[in-house]
């Protein structure tokens, strides 16, 4: 497969994965129909995964080709693949041919899709408070380099970027319910008696916007976040990667690779809303948070930064 077709049949599947996985039939409530009901899901996942095993399978052939014909080139452009092939040369036998398929599954469609939604609910905000957008700039004027591109080595210093992403994911979380969990005991929650071994949904969207502990908590301000904000409530007051031993685990790398991609949007263009009105911010729920409407803007590139995106 050539690479603007693996590009397309990468993209294609990562918007097909998601369809199938966020709609739920009656099988998946009473198991007793699961005989009875026509499974299109289990059989347009079935299908999917068969795509997925000769994609993951094309990408690691591709990388593996590159290292054997070129391993001193390949130094300084290394992916994960890459260092996932060289780990198998010293520990074949834990870092196995299905061990890396999985991982690359699992970068696909756990980081993918959440990541892209936390970009353009970002995007939309600031579009819709220019002046926050303006503040962000200023602060990436201030600590890049004149003529050299934002890098992650630099996200520590912009402290208002992180507020923003911080604020964008308490109005919009994408994963609006949390992993299930169960109650090791008997409690009340609520107002509710709650037995040992119940299952329970932790509701990020309504803790987040809950007026008892947020001042305001309907409108975009970030600046509520420079003071520690998160800190407070017993450290669940904000928890857009869940909490306990199963929040999310790749925290840390979406925090990076939301601040590196919103920050290099924000120092190389300008964005404006098509028109005088506000962007349409009405959520889809389910599994994720998407937009009902499609974020669709205008930019351009900064004068200041034109000769280095040409070079790109």
């Amino acid at each position: 497969m050539r690479g603007q077709d693996r590009k397309e049949a990468c993209l294609k599947y990562l918007k097909e994965i998601f369809v199938p996985a966020m709609r739920m039939e009656l099988g998946d409530f009473f198991p007793a129909l699961r005989r009875v009901c026509f499974r299109s899901v289990d059989n347009r996942m079935e299908k999917l995964q068969k795509e997925r095993e000769i994609l993951n399978q094309d990408l690691i052939e591709e990388r593996r080709g590159k290292i054997d014909s070129s391993p001193t080139s390949m130094k300084n452009k290394k992916c994960m693949i890459d260092d996932l092939l060289l780990l198998q040369k010293a520990d074949l036998e834990q870092y196995s041919h299905n061990t890396i398929k999985g991982l690359i599954s699992t970068m696909l469609t756990a980081g993918t899709d959440t990541t892209a939604l936390t970009m353009e609910w970002a995007m939309a905000l600031l579009v819709n408070h220019p002046e926050v957008l303006h503040k962000a700039h200023s602060e990436i004027e201030r600590n890049i380099q004149q003529g050299r591109l934002l890098d992650e080595s630099n996200l520590p210093k912009l402290l208002y970027l992180n507020c923003i992403i911080n604020e964008t994911l308490r109005l919009y979380p994408v994963a609006p319910l949390l992993i299930p969990h169960f109650s090791s005991e008997d409690c009340t929650v609520g107002g509710y008696n709650v037995p040992r071994g119940t299952m329970l949904i932790g509701n990020a969207w309504a803790i987040h916007r809950d007026p008892k502990v947020w001042v305001e908590p309907s409108r975009f301000m970030p600046e509520r976040f420079e003071g520690g904000e998160t800190e407070k409530v017993d450290g669940y007051k904000f928890i857009p990667f869940g909490v306990g031993r199963r929040s999310c685990p790749g925290s840390g790398l979406a925090m990076r690779v939301v601040g590196l991609a919103l920050g290099t949007l924000i120092q190389c263009f300008e964005w404006k809303r098509i028109g005088e009105e506000q962007v349409d911010m009405s959520a889809e729920f389910g599994i994720t948070l998407p937009k009902i409407k499609p974020l669709v803007v205008m930019c351009k590139p900064r004068p200041n930064m034109i000769d280095i995106l040409s070079q790109l």
